[in-house]
């Protein structure tokens, strides 16, 4: 009894610190340095285009998972498409923006001279059945750009498996999982801006 329980917390302390460990943030184009003297950015968020899961496409999985889910309890999977969708704009935007001001030198702003634009490219939502679950990720890249000339890109950067859980378990929500994900990514930008400027 006493081994099962300190394999299971081996296995939970190890597979937190590989999730941690797994996000990788780099600069993969463009110079940050015009960023120096800013206090302030905007930031904008992209979805399209978007792969999910195994679908290349965003509107394929939504498609796919909300007939599954309506064939099961009618009127479901309609309410679920709706969630997918205002979850954006409702839950993972504002999460993203909180961790960010909280990490960065850069505060969010309705108006400043530079904007960044988080394109979500992948979502894994991952799943939870009780005794068995896969945790969400994002990958994504910031777009640095120009606030009045949004074609002058000054720096990409690329955010790669940014984790979405919780530690309790209570993640049954896909919204929930992602939304940890979009935390992660924030607090991930946040710092790795505040490092380089």
């Amino acid at each position: 009894m006493k081994n099962s329980k300190w394999l299971l917390l081996m296995a939970l302390i190890l597979t937190t610190a590989t999730a941690i460990n797994a996000q990788k943030v780099k600069l993969i184009d463009g110079d940050l340095s015009p960023l120096k003297s800013e206090k302030s950015i905007v930031l904008a968020f992209s979805y399209d285009p978007m792969k999910v899961g195994k679908f290349d496409r965003d509107g394929d999985y939504v498609s796919s998972r909300k007939q599954d889910l309506n064939s099961k309890e009618p009127g479901r999977g309609d309410t679920w498409a709706n969630s997918w969708v205002a979850d954006r704009a409702a839950r993972y935007e504002p999460k993203f923006t909180e961790l960010f001001e909280k990490y960065s030198v850069l505060a969010p702003a309705q108006h400043a001279k530079y904007t960044l634009i988080f394109k979500t490219t992948f979502t894994e939502p991952g799943w939870n059945v009780g005794v068995m679950k896969k945790s969400a990720l994002i990958d994504a890249e910031a777009w640095i750009v120009e606030s009045d000339n949004k074609d002058h890109v000054v720096a990409k950067i690329s955010v790669m498996k940014s984790p979405g859980r919780t530690f309790w378990g209570s993640d049954y929500d896909t919204g929930v999982r992602i939304e940890e994900a979009y935390a992660a990514a924030g607090k991930a930008v946040g710092r790795f801006l505040k490092d380089k400027l």
